[in-house]
């Protein structure tokens, strides 16, 4: 497989961690749900299943870091700095959208100007 064809598959499939990563923060459905309906009922579910997606979407960008390819393309600053901390605690939770927040809320602020 030749470089080009690498850096679009692995885009894609960094693309889709980030989705279901974002999803869980969410606390929207996953594939994840989809293994383990029953466990939808217990608390600690939601927990799980985010640690999960964040294991996730650190394999695919240790994945595509070793091959050498572009994995921050997607991301935030803020996002690049959680990701390459490797620790998923509330922080990343509570801040995984704050940019992308105060981007919108300029816009809106512009708009109304």
């Amino acid at each position: 497989m030749d470089n080009n064809k690498l850096q679009v598959y692995f885009e894609e499939k960094l693309a889709h961690a980030k989705i279901q990563f974002e999803r869980t923060i969410d606390c929207k459905h996953t594939e994840f749900d989809d293994l383990y309906p029953y466990m939808t009922e217990q608390p600690q579910f939601f927990w799980y299943k985010r640690y999960v997606a964040w294991q996730e979407l650190l394999t695919i960008v240790q994945t595509v870091s070793d091959l050498e390819l572009n994995w921050q393309q997607p991301f935030t600053d803020k996002q690049i700095i959680f990701v390459e901390a490797k620790v998923m605690d509330a922080k990343v939770l509570d801040n995984w959208y704050e940019q992308q927040q105060e981007e919108v809320e300029t816009e809106q602020s512009s708009q109304k100007e």
